[in-house]
């Protein structure tokens, strides 16, 4: 026997969480089912744990940064109360509070496994083998998420590898620690052991944060190497062993070996869909879940909607970031209320019921040594795209408030403008406080600002987002640049 309801969410991590709460809210009976802790990968094991690993030895090099404090700082990080610290953030990897919430907004909670069995309807395997079954009577909502993936490396996965997971939880930081990937997760990860005082080699096959501007990932590579890191840019991993002695040994290309106590590998992510009961839906299991905009699963050829089930969050592939996620899981809540009570839909871009940010304003901030951030495209997707742009490039040398922030401030911005439209369309800043930054540069492109008005949004002196000014005097001031040399004003004639 099947009980029904008029929302279920398999998967209770945060975008499954927002999803269930906005239907909830809308006064739809909602079903949210959760296999490990309520609040998901964010809140015990990536984003919360991560920053909050990070804070600590970042807060102790600024002081250091700064004349009169540096003076002050007589002591050196104290690693266990970072990691009690930590504790306290992942609340002891206690998920009651998440619970309570829940239940306090009358959504119901189902322990164990869920997966999908046919159309709207939804088996949960509870712990001990008891499964019960759900019917949706409008929609199932999927938030299941992602794991990292293990690359076919030769004798990777035999070593019993590390993945965010065990860097995020750590009890006890390694002495000597082997990163292999260079993306978000890597840098991250490597600055905050580096910050431990572990011994980090960081083992990339390109460079660092390929997503971003070029000389973010030349910044964050130098600022890892000032914290004693060893970044090898172009490594070919052959194998990897955990030898008897317990440490790991990396085989490069070329017979180099990196020897670790533990190696570390942050290589991507991987849909966790496997399970998921798909193939009862016509999707394939341990696939991305393609969707449209307004998160309705959609077959290969994007003409096979099931209107009915939604993907939200990393496993649609569009934007694997929890804001976005979350941004993704609103709209498709407050959706699928509006098609359950027959309410108006607002499916236009840049309507309530659709995530069209996703494809052109997603910020992004990488907590390494320095801080890099970015929203919108670079300058080289830009080009690849055929749009014509204007790229302005400044120092902060030129920023007073970055000055006052930290002595021989060092970093970098960059502005990306359409050039037929006059509206930011890419921005990305690098060096230490920058995060606060990218979400200026997000309205400016979420908003369409023409480059002409945003000459009156006066930042305030001497703060760091005096770095808007320099970037637009690098663009030119629009009026100055319409006059002829040689006009002479008729009031002066």
């Amino acid at each position: 026997m099947e009980r029904e309801v008029d929302v279920i969410v398999i998967g209770g991590g945060p975008v499954g969480e927002n999803a269930a709460d906005r239907a909830r809210a809308a006064g739809l009976e909602v079903v949210l089912v959760e296999r490990e802790l309520l609040g998901g990968e964010c809140s015990y094991w990536a984003c919360i744990p991560s920053k909050t690993l990070l804070r600590s030895a970042a807060a102790l090099r600024a002081a250091q940064r700064v004349g009169g404090a540096e003076q002050a700082v007589t002591g050196r990080l104290d690693v266990p109360a970072v990691l009690a610290r930590r504790d306290y953030w992942v609340s002891d990897w206690s998920d009651q509070g998440g619970a309570d919430w829940l239940e306090s907004i009358g959504v119901g909670i189902e322990r164990g496994h869920g997966r999908l069995d046919g159309v709207r309807r939804v088996v949960v395997e509870r712990p001990g083998d008891e499964e019960v079954a759900y019917a949706a009577r409008h929609a199932v909502i999927v938030a299941t998420g992602t794991d990292s993936f293990i690359p076919p490396i030769a004798g990777l996965a035999e070593a019993a590898p590390w993945t965010s997971r065990e860097a995020t939880s750590v009890t006890e930081p390694p002495a000597r620690i082997a990163v292999i990937g260079g993306g978000v997760t890597a840098v991250e990860m490597a600055t905050a052991f580096a910050g431990f005082g572990t011994d980090v080699v960081v083992l990339a096959r390109s460079g660092l944060l390929g997503g971003m501007e070029p000389f973010a990932g030349e910044a964050v590579a130098k600022g890892l190497r000032e914290l004693g890191a060893s970044v090898r840019l172009g490594a070919q991993i052959e194998r990897v062993e955990r030898i008897a002695s317990g440490e790991v040994v990396v085989t490069l290309a070329g017979g180099e070996t990196v020897t670790a106590d533990e190696v570390l590998v942050a290589t991507g992510r991987r849909p966790r869909s496997d399970r998921l009961g798909l193939e009862t839906v016509g999707l394939e299991p341990g696939a991305w879940v393609a969707v449209d905009d307004t998160m309705l699963a959609t077959g290969a050829d994007d003409n096979e909607a099931r209107p009915w089930l939604y993907a939200v969050g990393d496993l649609n592939h569009r934007a694997l970031l929890t804001h976005q996620g979350k941004y993704q899981a609103r709209a498709t809540g407050d959706l699928v209320a509006a098609r359950a009570f027959g309410r108006a839909e607002h499916t236009e871009p840049w309507g309530a019921h659709v995530a069209t940010a996703d494809h052109s304003a997603v910020p992004q901030v990488v907590f390494a040594e320095p801080e890099a951030v970015s929203v919108g495209c670079t300058a080289a997707e830009a080009e690849r795209d055929g749009r014509r742009v204007r790229v302005a490039d400044v120092s902060f040398a030129s920023v007073s408030g970055a000055g006052i922030v930290a002595d021989g401030y060092e970093g970098q911005a960059r502005l990306i403008v359409d050039a037929e439209r006059n509206t930011v369309i890419g921005a990305t800043f690098v060096g230490q406080d920058v995060a606060e930054l990218v979400h200026s540069a997000t309205i400016a492109i979420v908003g369409e600002v023409p480059i002409d008005r945003l000459w009156h949004a006066v930042p305030a002196f001497p703060t760091m987002s005096e770095v808007w000014l320099r970037l637009l005097e690098a663009l030119g001031r629009p009026a100055a640049a319409d006059v002829a040399s040689d006009a002479v004003p008729e009031a002066a004639a």
